[in-house]
C-alpha cells in the first residue's frame, strides 16, 4: 500500500504536505486529486472519472488534465465524461458525443476536432 501511495503522490506532489488533513478541508482541485487518487489505490485497468473540471479554476483544470493524460500514458485506460469538448478533445485518443443518451458521433479525438459539425455545434466554431 504504501508503495501505491508513493506512486500516487507523484502523480500529485501537492497532496503530500497534506496527508494529516481531512479531504473535506482540502480545496476543490485538491479534493478531485484525492479522488482521482484513491480510485488508483486499487490498481484498476480502467479509471472512469466524471466532470473533473467541474467547479475549479482554469490553471488547475489544466493541471488535473495533464495528471489524467499522465495515467493513461503510464498504462491505465481513462473513461472521461467532460461537458468541456474542447478540453476533452485535447487530450482523448477517442470521442463520443452523447445526445440524450444515445451516441450520435464517435471516432477519433483529432478527427472530431476537426467536424465542421462538431465544431459547429459543441466547440462553437
Amino acid at each position: 500500500m504504501q508503495d501505491d501511495l508513493q506512486r500516487i503522490l507523484g502523480y500529485f506532489p501537492a497532496l503530500r504536505d497534506k496527508l494529516d488533513r481531512e479531504a473535506g478541508t482540502l480545496s476543490g482541485g485538491e479534493q478531485q486529486m484525492v479522488a482521482i487518487g484513491r480510485g488508483l489505490m486499487g490498481r484498476p485497468k480502467l479509471l472512469m472519472i466524471d466532470e473533473p473540471s467541474l467547479g475549479l479554476a482554469p490553471n488547475i483544470v489544466d493541471r488535473v488534465m495533464e495528471i489524467v493524460k499522465a495515467i493513461n500514458e503510464d498504462g491505465t485506460a481513462v473513461l472521461l465524461v467532460e461537458q468541456d469538448v474542447v478540453l476533452a478533445l485535447d487530450i482523448a485518443d477517442r470521442g463520443y458525443v452523447l445526445e440524450n443518451g444515445r451516441i450520435m458521433i464517435s471516432g477519433p479525438a483529432s478527427d472530431l476536432r476537426r467536424d465542421p459539425a462538431i465544431r459547429k455545434a459543441y466547440l462553437g466554431v
